[in-house]
């Protein structure tokens, strides 16, 4: 063998071995030595089990009818809205979607952000526009102002997203918070604390921290990790905690090594048309799995096969998959995860 075919072998087991070590999750010992929890075994409800809002799109309307009727019919099991009502009772991350996720016997997966007085709230998007038509950024609103704000105002179950507000769309947008609270049922933007006491237990939860620059880190995000891990300290039910900002779950590796923490990922189109810069090619990769030390990987459900995913489970990562909105979805990616965040369907058995 010649030195420069040793250097290239050597060189590639380098490599390899730097890939490995990236990506690696937790070890063994370190679970066994911090008594780490499993994810849960059990299907997990995008956002909660919602009659308006994500994955309620005609590319699912097949399979979502059956979807958003047993959404509706849990919020009322629970207590909100009534058979009359002609619009949306249980709407994405809102208390009554989380209600009828506990119902249905489901595990919630839900949202973390922080309101301009540093309430913990449960909202995905940054701003309101697709979920109550109002373009303002949730930092910028404070929690008082969100309870008057409907979401989805209007809508008829089975929307996808709320129509605009008048003015919404403006150049300089015109919206501004109602003075009081709107007529008859509505939800709106819930405190943290408030859908922990209405889930009290009875299902997993998988808790998402979100953060408006996964890049960087700020004292907000800080207070952010330090306000809602306080609640989850003093919730007596099951949960794991996710994130696609590597420093939030180092920021669990590093002060509460006890709690099942998962890495958030998702392919990335590689080529200068996609705009795909490094870093979130990177983070798409796992490579920044070695400052997480994750116990489960959350992946795009169409990314099961990847090479980072298969291996990281391979190590002993458990491999959840987001979001899948259709039995077909699930056929092709079940081989490849351990547990599904679901939309839009009825998953077998429900």
């Amino acid at each position: 063998m010649s030195k420069a075919v040793r250097n290239l072998l050597v060189g590639a087991a380098a490599l390899a071995g730097a890939a490995v070590w990236a990506v690696a999750p937790r070890s063994f010992g370190d679970k066994r030595r911090n008594f780490v929890p499993a994810v849960p075994e059990c299907w997990y409800a995008h956002r909660g089990l919602h009659d308006a809002g994500s994955g309620l799109t005609q590319d699912y309307a097949a399979e979502s009818g059956a979807y958003v009727a047993l959404a509706r019919r849990m919020a009322m099991k629970a207590g909100y809205g009534t058979p009359d009502a002609t619009g949306p009772i249980a709407p994405e991350n809102s208390l009554a979607a989380f209600a009828a996720a506990a119902e249905a016997g489901y595990g919630i997966e839900l949202d973390l952000q922080l309101t301009l007085d540093g309430k913990v709230v449960v909202v995905h998007d940054a701003d309101l526009m697709r979920v109550a038509g109002d373009p303002r950024r949730v930092e910028d609103l404070t929690y008082d102002e969100l309870t008057r704000i409907p979401l989805f105002p209007g809508a008829r179950p089975g929307d996808a997203q709320a129509e605009p507000l008048p003015g919404a769309q403006e150049r300089v947008p015109l919206v501004v918070t109602p003075s009081k609270a709107p007529e008859g049922y509505y939800q709106h933007v819930p405190l943290f604390i408030d859908v922990l006491k209405v889930v009290a237990g009875r299902v997993p939860l998988i808790v998402e921290y979100k953060f408006a620059d996964d890049t960087a880190w700020t004292e907000r995000d800080e207070m952010l990790m330090e306000e809602g891990d306080a609640l989850l300290q003093t919730y007596d039910g099951p949960y794991v905690v996710e994130s696609f900002n590597p420093r939030a779950i180092r920021w669990y590796r590093e002060h509460r090594p006890e709690a099942c923490r998962g890495q958030l990922a998702e392919a990335q189109p590689v080529g200068r048309e996609h705009g795909c810069d490094a870093l979130r090619l990177l983070a798409g990769l796992l490579a920044f799995d070695w400052m997480s030390r994750p116990d489960f990987v959350a992946y795009d459900w169409t990314g099961g096969a990847a090479l980072q995913v298969r291996a990281a489970r391979l190590m002993g990562a458990t491999a959840v998959s987001w979001t899948v909105c259709s039995r077909e979805e699930l056929a092709q990616c079940a081989p490849y995860f351990d547990r599904h965040i679901f939309e839009s369907f009825v998953p077998d058995g429900k």
